[in-house]
């Protein structure tokens, strides 16, 4: 079995915003979606709220290790 590869946090707020933009992209594309795509693609971006979710509090979680001295 593979190992997981370590967590690089150095790119969360990069993520993050990539994420919200996909989001909003595929919001946009909504309008044009209809059925099984539409389903899909709502899907998704309930998956990709909780993912922005996760990740808002990963890098409030790294800001405060940062003040506290822990990174």
């Amino acid at each position: 079995m593979p190992r997981p590869l370590p967590n690089d946090s150095a790119d969360n707020q990069e993520r993050l915003n990539k994420t919200i933009d996909n989001m909003e992209a595929a919001e946009e594309a909504m309008s044009f979606a209809e059925g099984k795509e539409l389903a899909a693609i709502k899907e998704k971006n309930e998956r990709r709220k909780e993912a922005i979710d996760g990740l808002r509090k990963e890098i409030i979680e790294e800001g405060k290790s940062r003040i506290n001295g822990y990174i």
